[in-house]
C-alpha cells in the first residue's frame, strides 16, 4: 500500500491494523484529496491521519466489523468524545471533524455509504487567538540586524537577508517561498509568481528594499552556493539544494529572537506582521486577501481585531480619559 514518507509512525500503524476494506477506503481518500480536491501536503497527512484513527475507532467499537458503512453520527460523536477525553485540544477537534465530515461526503458519494452523517456533526467552536505580531520598529530592527552580515558578502548571510526581506515585503508562506524559481521573479515589475495552496497562483509585489536583497543574494550569494544539481530554485541550502523550509523557519526564529521585546515567532508570524502593518497603512481588506492568497475574507478578518487591539492599546496607554 502507497503511504507518504512523511505520515506519522502511529498513524502508519493504525492504518496497518485497519481491515482491508477501510484501509482500501483510506487509499483512495487520500488520492482523492491529493489529486482532486487539490489539498497541499501538509493538509492531506493531517485529514487521513485523522481518518485513520476514526476508523480505528469504529472498528474497535464495532466487534462485527461494520467497516465504513458502519459509520453514522453516533459514531462520529463517539469518537470525537474519546477525543476530547484523551485531551486533544479544541483546534484539533475542530479540524478532525472537518476531516470526518469530508470522508463521509467522499465515501457517500462513492456509495460507501446510503446516508452522508457528516452535516449532522457539530464543529467544535475553535478559540480565536490573537496572532503574535512585530512592531513596524522591531521589523525595521529585525531586517537592519540582518544586513550587517551582507556587508562582508557572506553568501549564507546574503541568502538569509534576503529572505527576510522577501517574506516580510510579500506576506507569503514558507512554502511558497522556498517552492519559488528564477522564472518566478519580475525583477523589472518587482512582483513574484506564487503557487500556493490547492496549486492556485497569484501575483505578489514587493518593495525596493527586497528587490535589492535578492539583486545581492543572486549576484554574490547564490553563485557560491550553487552546484549542478542547483537548478532554477531561487533560494539554495548551503549544500546547494533548494531551500529547506525548516532552514527558513530557523531564519526567522533566530532574527526575530534577537530583536529586544520581541514576540517569537516563524515565518506565520512575520506573515501575520504583514498583513497587520499593511491594514495599518491603511490597506483595504479585499487587497490583502488578494496578496496573502486566502480562500475566503473571513481569514482576513483576523487580522483587523490585531490592529484593534493595537489601537486600543495605544488609546489607554496615551489618552488622558482612557
Amino acid at each position: 500500500m502507497n503511504r507518504t514518507s512523511s505520515e506519522r509512525p502511529d498513524a502508519s500503524a493504525r492504518r496497518d491494523r485497519l481491515s482491508e476494506e477501510a484501509a482500501d477506503a483510506v487509499e483512495r481518500f487520500e488520492r482523492h484529496a491529493r489529486w482532486e480536491r487539490g489539498m497541499s501536503a501538509h493538509t492531506v497527512r493531517a485529514y487521513v491521519s485523522d481518518v485513520v484513527s476514526l476508523l480505528a475507532h469504529l472498528e474497535k467499537e464495532n466487534e462485527d466489523d461494520g467497516g465504513v458503512a458502519g459509520l453514522d453520527a453516533a459514531a462520529l460523536r463517539a469518537w470525537l468524545a474519546a477525543e476530547h477525553d484523551r485531551g486533544t485540544g479544541r483546534a484539533t477537534l475542530a479540524r478532525r471533524a472537518a476531516s470526518a465530515r469530508a470522508f463521509t461526503a467522499w465515501a457517500h458519494a462513492r456509495g460507501l455509504l446510503e446516508v452522508d452523517p457528516g452535516p449532522r456533526l457539530s464543529t467544535p467552536k475553535r478559540p480565536r487567538r490573537l496572532p503574535p505580531v512585530l512592531r513596524r520598529d522591531q521589523a525595521e530592527s529585525m531586517l537592519d540586524s540582518s544586513e550587517e552580515g551582507v556587508r562582508a558578502e557572506d553568501p549564507v548571510a546574503l541568502r538569509d537577508h534576503a529572505v527576510l526581506e522577501l517574506l516580510y515585503a510579500t506576506g507569503v508562506r514558507v512554502s511558497e517561498l522556498c517552492g519559488l524559481d528564477h522564472g518566478d521573479v519580475d525583477h523589472e515589475r518587482c512582483m513574484l509568481r506564487v503557487v500556493g495552496k490547492g496549486d492556485k497562483q497569484r501575483t505578489v509585489p514587493f518593495g525596493v528594499p527586497a528587490a535589492r536583497a535578492l539583486e545581492h543574494w543572486l549576484g554574490r550569494g547564490r553563485p557560491s552556493l550553487a552546484r549542478s544539481g542547483s537548478g532554477d530554485a531561487l533560494f539554495l541550502g548551503v549544500r546547494g539544494g533548494r531551500l529547506n523550509p525548516r532552514t527558513a523557519r530557523r531564519i526567522v526564529y533566530e532574527s526575530a529572537g534577537a530583536v529586544r521585546g520581541a514576540p517569537r515567532i516563524g515565518p506565520h508570524g512575520l506573515r501575520h506582521s504583514t498583513a497587520t502593518h499593511l491594514l495599518e497603512g491603511g490597506a483595504d481588506l479585499r487587497s490583502v486577501q488578494e496578496l496573502l492568497g486566502h480562500a475566503t475574507l473571513s481569514t482576513t478578518q483576523l487580522y483587523t481585531h490585531v490592529t484593534v487591539e493595537r489601537l486600543k492599546a495605544i488609546h489607554e496607554r496615551t489618552h488622558p480619559r482612557s
